[in-house]
């Protein structure tokens, strides 16, 4: 905490304003860093404006200006607000939001500051909220935290902010917090994948891992190579590469990464209906022919294609689950592999580090499952995150290795796992045994995993939260913060899940195991 954030603690003591480790009443997900609260209430006047003098961030490209509409539209609920704030004191209106951003620059890449600081209403101008932030996607967040502050009065049909003043000063505690998405076993239309876009922005998410191809088909346009969509499951199943581009775009206006993954040597079976010399033989289709040059090249102008609208600066090259018996039971790739000195092992070991250089030749950094390192893990390039999904202590060995992590333990963050309760999500903590500073600054974070054989457009939502948003806050709010007991947040993040239903996101009950169905008439709150 700096000296002006010290300073405004003594002064809210004086003033008997609430410090509190976690305030009570706060129902906002994920807690903020620092939060302070009054016992007074303010009204938003209903031609609620944004303000931005002052600010060094010109807005040109309007994803503050968008941020601003958006978070109007979710404090309403699609209520009519019509209430008369003739009979209301002046000084209890709130006009508007002053947003002050510090940097000019709208780029987002791992790492941008996300921090903030909300002031309900503004020491300076009362009748006005004070948002500041150094960059856009900080103040994002603000809007977000505001929002979920505001209250519709069914009484007065007012919008409401209870508790003021409101200081919080927050900000992330990881900067990689991802939820991966998997277009390959089911697919999903681009309306829907936006709409997982702004629940995760509900929630503090930030990177959307797009495991866009696998085994079952491969949706994805590619301009380098065309017949590779061949292998959707159908014409109308498919996503052009504008379709592509628009959905990065749409995330990065909400402050989202889009992490592409493709998935090799292994998955790759759908790739060869479009082009037949992928696969070993016939008969024997995956992984993807290590001995033909033209897989390689495949690569190349797959990766080229996407260095032109995936713009976060990893790609994800898979390398799990490769088994390398058709390798080594198709004669020309035996043939191949003797006369490269090579086993079935060493063969996977060759194609990973392969697949490494050309993406790094289109400047990306690289992300691998975690067999990769299991297996040569002092062979990958230095530029390699691990992505941890098999279990535990794996994340303890990756950073001691002075490489970078992941972590997504499938017995506690696979969203598909529906045995897996909110709870389990919420206690899974990323640094686990790991003790040595320099070492924790090398776990980037973590994702959840919302892996596809069982989910499509009509149950992705309620499959992912509120699990998800568990998982949001270990990897949002500071560890001393944390409860050690999840159920003493499971009234504020039912408050989170039943909030999530109101914005139209359908978000299961928090009882039960995930994705299930409330089991008796009561209030949203109550199940």
């Amino acid at each position: 905490m700096g000296l002006r954030s010290a300073w405004l603690v003594v002064v809210f003591l004086f003033l008997g304003v609430t410090v509190a480790k976690n305030v009570s009443g706060l129902n906002v997900w994920p807690m903020p860093k620092w939060v302070s609260r009054g016992h007074r209430r303010v009204y938003m006047s209903q031609d609620f404006q944004l303000v931005t003098d002052g600010s060094k961030y010109s807005d040109g490209s309007e994803i503050l200006k968008d941020g601003f509409t958006r978070m109007l539209d979710v404090v309403k609920v699609a209520h009519v607000v019509d209430g008369d704030l003739s009979s209301v004191d002046k000084s209890l209106i709130i006009k508007g939001i002053h947003v002050l951003i510090f940097s000019p620059d709208d780029q987002l890449q791992y790492g941008v500051a996300e921090s903030y600081k909300l002031l309900v209403p503004s020491p300076e101008m009362p009748d006005y909220v004070h948002l500041e932030a150094q960059t856009v996607y900080g103040a994002l967040h603000g809007l977000q935290t505001f929002s979920q502050l505001c209250h519709f009065n069914f009484t007065s049909r007012l919008i409401e902010v209870h508790m003021v003043p409101w200081t919080i000063i927050d900000q992330p505690r990881f900067s990689y917090r991802g939820l991966l998405i998997d277009t390959s076993r089911h697919y999903q239309p681009v309306p829907m994948i936006k709409k997982v876009i702004d629940s995760m922005a509900y929630a503090k998410l930030n990177v959307l891992h797009w495991h866009i191809v696998d085994t079952q088909s491969f949706p994805l346009e590619i301009p380098s190579y065309p017949h590779l969509w061949d292998g959707a499951y159908s014409v109308s199943e498919r996503y052009t590469f504008s379709d592509a581009a628009e959905i990065v775009s749409y995330a990065q206006r909400r402050g989202i990464n889009v992490l592409a993954e493709l998935d090799v040597p292994g998955h790759a079976l759908s790739w060869g209906h479009g082009y037949p010399s992928l696969w070993p033989s016939k008969d024997c289709q995956q992984p993807l022919d290590v001995s033909n040059e033209f897989t390689f090249k495949v690569i190349d102008g797959i990766l080229s294609d996407f260095s032109k609208i995936f713009k976060f600066k990893f790609v994800h090259l898979g390398g799990d689950e490769v088994d390398p018996s058709c390798w080594t039971t198709t004669p020309h790739i035996t043939k191949w592999l003797k006369e490269h000195r090579m086993n079935g092992s060493q063969a996977y070991q060759y194609f990973v580090l392969r697949a490494q250089k050309i993406a790094l030749s289109h400047g990306f950094e690289i992300v691998n499952w975690e067999e990769t390192f299991n297996d040569f893990g002092n062979k990958l390039s230095r530029k390699t995150v691990v992505h941890n999904w098999l279990g535990g202590g794996v994340a303890e060995q990756v950073v001691a290795s002075g490489l970078r992590c992941i972590v997504s333990n499938q017995d506690k963050w696979y969203l598909d796992h529906l045995d897996i309760p909110w709870e389990e999500f919420y206690k899974n903590e990323p640094l686990t045994n790991i003790t040595n500073p320099e070492q924790q600054s090398l776990v980037l974070g973590g994702e959840v995993c919302m892996w596809g054989e069982t989910v499509d457009g009509s149950n992705i939502e309620q499959t992912i939260w509120p699990r998800a948003a568990a998982a949001a806050e270990r990897l949002w709010t500071p560890y001393d913060k944390l409860a050690k007991d999840p159920e003493k947040v499971a009234g504020r993040l039912a408050h989170f899940s039943c909030l999530l239903n109101q914005r139209g996101v359908a978000a299961a009950p928090l009882a039960g195991p995930g994705r299930g169905a409330p089991i008796e008439p009561g209030s949203c709150n109550a199940q």
